[in-house]
């Protein structure tokens, strides 16, 4: 069963969750990723920088310097609105990644659980254009992928949008705008919005952050109530350990130096405020506050539960 301290892949009738004024962020499980993830996709973490950083275990690494991801979604319903920020990887979709390749997770059973069964969702938010943040976006319909949410808006950024349809993809990539992207767009359900340098707000509440350099036109997600906060992240920060070395970068970063500005003025801005943190790919316990240590930051970490519980 999945509690806020379990990232298996078995079904689960509740999500773990976190409460930020009216808002209730839940986290949809989709898989944990396997241990070789880290060493691909942060190289600069070695196994000494790793585990010269203490607090990263046991939550966020193990004993040997090894890295612990996870796939996840975050539904959150703001004034009446249901929301879906990314879709993970999907299923059954031909993938160049062996642990994402054809991928049978529960997820959309866990999304049901939560009380965002497909159709009832409203908006789907999608950060960036990478293949394990826009996978469910579509689902197998015999040979076709048609929307997994026929009633939502998808929206994303017009520089991400842009940047894209500008470049010469590999076939990986391709396929993934194939069976993920291109449906949604075909069916008339895709939106792009300009983001200004100071964020845009979608709704009461619901506000996009630019946060680009792992790709360009990325954003944050920013949820308000009250004096209540809390940022996704996108992959701006991939791991926490990232907190504590923020010039890490991702092998996959389309502008590195801009990777670790964004990355660096995220949790400047943050250090020292109630603002909760939630990662993209961070495992359980997945959200926390920004606090400065040495020349770095940590997480301290929020209580989350299977009912959603105060920050």
């Amino acid at each position: 069963m999945i509690t806020s301290t379990d990232t298996n892949t078995t079904a689960s009738p509740a999500a773990p969750s976190w409460t930020v004024g009216d808002h209730t962020v839940r986290r949809i499980d989709e898989v944990a990723l396997p241990p070789q993830t880290g060493p691909w996709l942060l190289p600069g973490a070695t196994a000494d920088l790793v585990t010269g950083t203490p607090w990263l275990r046991p939550d966020f690494a193990d004993e040997q310097g090894v890295l612990h991801l996870a796939s996840h979604s975050f539904a959150v319903e703001v004034n009446g609105m249901k929301v879906l920020v990314d879709t993970g990887i999907g299923n059954g979709k031909p993938r160049a990644n062996p642990a994402w390749h054809n991928l049978d997770s529960d997820y959309e059973s866990r999304l049901v659980a939560a009380g965002f069964a497909p159709e009832s969702v409203d908006l789907v938010i999608l950060t960036h254009l990478h293949a394990d943040h826009v996978g469910w976006n579509t689902r197998a319909d015999g040979d076709d992928w048609v929307p997994t949410f026929p009633n939502a808006r998808y929206l994303t950024t017009r520089a991400e949008w842009d940047y894209w349809a500008g470049v010469d993809m590999e076939e990986a990539r391709r396929q993934m705008f194939r069976d993920s992207v291109h449906p949604v767009h075909d069916a008339g359900l895709l939106d792009f919005i300009d983001v200004t340098d100071g964020g845009t707000d979608i709704a009461p509440g619901l506000r996009l952050l630019p946060a680009p350099g792992h790709t360009p036109g990325q954003v944050a997600v920013e949820l308000s109530s009250g004096d209540e906060r809390a940022l996704i992240t996108g992959d701006s920060i991939h791991h926490p350990v990232q907190m504590s070395h923020p010039d890490l970068c991702s092998c996959v970063d389309i502008d590195p130096v801009r990777a670790v500005r964004t990355r660096t003025e995220t949790l400047e801005s943050l250090a020292g405020t109630s603002t909760l943190l939630i990662g993209s790919h961070f495992p359980t316990p997945t959200a926390g506050r920004v606090q400065r240590q040495g020349q770095g930051y940590r997480l301290i970490q929020a209580a989350s539960g299977n009912t959603p519980d105060r920050i």
